[in-house]
């Protein structure tokens, strides 16, 4: 780059873009007398210039597909945190690192599912958190982050796409609400809302969830909320005790206090609700991480991937199912069971090619072509192969929030795979 002369502005004269080209000219070509010295030896081809490629760019509301963005297929890494104590070890370790190489190289547990998975997310939701506003219907909100998943994930059967139906939960409602089809509920100024994604790659699945409001009063509850589940995810890693962990997340959550309408109230966690391990293809792994301190012994271990997830209240801190279900999941060992009614047969094979195990609502059966199919799916639940999994409420009047990001324990490091300039 050539440094400015001190000529005053109206001194410089203008450049055409005709000067500009020929000024090209002569740097490709040479200076004029050497042209002319070599006249005899034929005139020197011109270069042509190569244009730079513009890098491509996400667009509003996003529609590339993520391919397009990565076309090397590497997708960003997580949030590094070292494992600490008697795992420090573990971030120096040649056989440690050795492993995760072969991890990498390996199609099945390559980490590059779950980078895709979360880069879909942040990008998905990042367009969301702008143009969420009161006012909208929680079926366009809904539609709006699920078409933004399956157009960055390019989904494609069950090899990818969208991990679970959205959360969208009002106020006292915790978790598992979804509009079902007809559903006419509108976001109102006063709502706290919780906003829970989640997108798969090869069964990979990406769990993260952020907590919206509109009414500074419950700043406070999603500060809480937000600072207990970095806590939970600052305290993980390979050998930690489940229970423990959860006092961790108890003991940040309750020093907190939310005033509304003059009055202190104390932030509760919600005592039966609970992160979870994620196993392929499976949002609940078997693995708990409850909120409030207990006995449980259960080891985290290296390899597993944890949804670190928590929910405050303004409430009695307790959840219970209530209102009209539109999470359903086929149970992963389900029993054989002989069904008597065709219908219930035909709705499982859909479900078995349209979903396998993952979690999916009403409106997902209707976009696979299903009607009428209310009595053949209360048989399947009836019979244990579909698990229902209602809205789960704190006391009506009370505020709940929710944060969440999935980790996984790699072997050298944990990595906070959802983590993003947001939260």
């Amino acid at each position: 780059m050539i440094a400015p002369t001190e000529k005053k502005p109206e001194e410089v004269p203008p450049a055409s873009p005709d000067a500009e080209e020929e000024a090209d000219d002569m740097e490709e070509d040479g200076a004029p007398e050497a042209q002319g010295a070599a006249a005899g030896e034929g005139k020197k081809k011109k270069k042509k210039k190569k244009s730079k490629k513009k890098k491509l760019e996400q667009t509003e509301p996003p529609t590339i597909g993520l391919s397009k963005l990565f076309p090397d297929g590497k997708y960003p890494e997580g949030e590094l945190q070292e494992y600490k104590d008697d795992n420090a070890y573990r971030t120096t370790s040649e056989e440690k690192r050795y492993l995760e190489k072969l991890a990498m190289e390996d199609p099945e547990t390559t980490y590059n599912h779950i980078r895709r998975a979360s880069e879909v997310h942040r990008q998905v939701r990042s367009y969301a958190r702008k143009v969420i506003k009161p006012g909208m219907r929680m079926i366009d909100i809904a539609n709006i982050i699920e078409d933004g998943t399956r157009a960055l994930v390019e989904e494609n059967g069950l090899e990818c796409g969208v991990g679970f139906p959205t959360g969208l939960s009002l106020n006292h409602c915790a978790a598992h609400y979804d509009p079902n089809p007809g559903d006419t509920l509108v976001l109102g100024e006063k709502d706290v809302l919780k906003v829970d994604i989640g997108v798969h790659v090869n069964g990979r699945i990406c769990d993260s969830a952020f907590t919206l409001n509109f009414n500074p009063t419950y700043d406070p509850l999603i500060e809480a909320v937000k600072a207990a589940t970095d806590t939970g995810i600052r305290e993980a890693g390979i050998d930690v005790r489940l229970g423990e962990l959860a006092g961790y997340i108890q003991e940040t959550m309750e020093s907190y206090e939310v005033e509304v309408n003059g009055k202190m109230i104390p932030v509760k966690p919600i005592e039966n609700l609970s992160g979870h391990s994620i196993n392929p293809y499976q949002i609940h792994g078997g693995k708990s991480v409850l909120l409030v301190k207990n006995d449980d012994q259960t080891k985290m271990e290296e390899g597993e991937y944890f949804a670190i997830e928590t929910f405050g209240s303004t409430g009695r801190g307790k959840v219970i199912e209530q209102g009209e279900c539109s999470h359903y999941a086929r149970v992963v060992d389900a029993p054989h069971v002989p069904l008597r009614l065709n219908s219930a047969k035909s709705l499982l094979k859909s479900i078995n090619k349209n979903f396998g195990t993952l979690p999916w609502c009403r409106r997902y059966l209707e976009r696979a072509g299903e009607s009428k199919y209310l009595l053949a799916l209360n048989h399947l639940v009836a019979q244990g192969i579909v698990q229902a999994y209602p809205p789960l409420c704190d006391v009506r009047g009370s505020m709940t929030a929710q944060f969440e990001h999935t980790i996984l324990l790699r072997p050298t490091r944990k990595e906070v795979v959802s983590r993003g300039e947001d939260y």
